[in-house]
């Protein structure tokens, strides 16, 4: 049994929804959860969770999306049964505008914030995007580790620091493992604690090999638990229970 914890079924790439979930449940995939990331994309995952019964969502709002941010809409949604978690949210500093660059930064650690104190008031775990901002990403959460449930490094940039998290914080593991370019991710993933893997794909995004270039989907999964089996010497059902606990522990689906 394999959980994909991050996977943006509401992106309209999806189009084919109903063969991709029957695709992904008969490879293996039993439960999936729906990231937010834009706000305005959080009724379609809504519908989706409530119309599939191993499929969750969370309420959040990436960095890149935050001129859209209403601290009242996310709370709306992260009531609903079906929502397990406040995220993806984070800091992510790859695009930085040419100028304002420190306002540019503030607006998105301000919105970061917002929604992991949404997390601790809800008593959900936090789903965290990090991308070229590990020491400030680092920074924030140190400061509330103690105050939240738990949460995942969504896509794990394989930064060494940030296993300062391990004692709270899992580490999501996705299509990046198979990359030729993706040597520190492996190289890293074997000093993470065995009790603080949970796999993702990310799709549409970052395709695994072999199919990388073509539109990722829940059912590639396998492709990551078969790589994390082969660094770890483990067997492939080895993956799956670990990586299932381990997801289970953390969201309680």
């Amino acid at each position: 049994m394999i959980i994909d914890t991050h996977c943006h079924l509401d992106d309209a790439r999806f189009d084919d929804i109903s063969s991709v979930i029957k695709s992904a449940f008969d490879n293996g995939v039993q439960k999936i959860i729906i990231p937010g990331a834009d706000i305005n994309d959080l009724p379609k995952a809504l519908e989706i969770a409530n119309s599939n019964e191993n499929i969750y969502f969370a309420a959040g709002v990436h960095p890149y999306e935050i001129d859209g941010y209403d601290i009242d809409i996310l709370r709306k949604f992260a009531k609903e049964s079906k929502c397990i978690a406040i995220g993806e949210c984070g800091l992510d500093y790859f695009r930085l505008p040419e100028i304002d660059i420190d306002s540019y930064k503030a607006k998105q650690k301000e919105a970061f914030i917002s929604q992991i104190e949404l997390a601790v008031e809800l008593g959900l775990p936090l789903i965290v995007h990090i991308r070229d901002a590990n020491e400030d990403s680092l920074k924030i959460l140190k400061e509330y580790e103690d105050r939240l449930v738990g949460g995942v490094l969504h896509c794990f940039n394989a930064s060494p620091i940030l296993l300062e998290l391990s004692s709270k914080f899992y580490y999501g593991i996705g299509g990046v493992l198979t990359f030729k370019n993706g040597k520190k991710l492996v190289e890293i993933l074997p000093k993470i604690p065995l009790d603080r893997l949970v796999l993702e794909t990310d799709a549409p995004y970052l395709t695994p090999e072999p199919h990388r270039g073509k539109r990722n989907e829940p059912a590639f999964t396998t492709y990551v638990a078969d790589k994390m089996a082969d660094i770890l010497d483990m067997s492939r059902d080895e993956v799956e229970s670990l990586t299932t606990q381990n997801t289970n522990r953390l969201f309680g689906i």
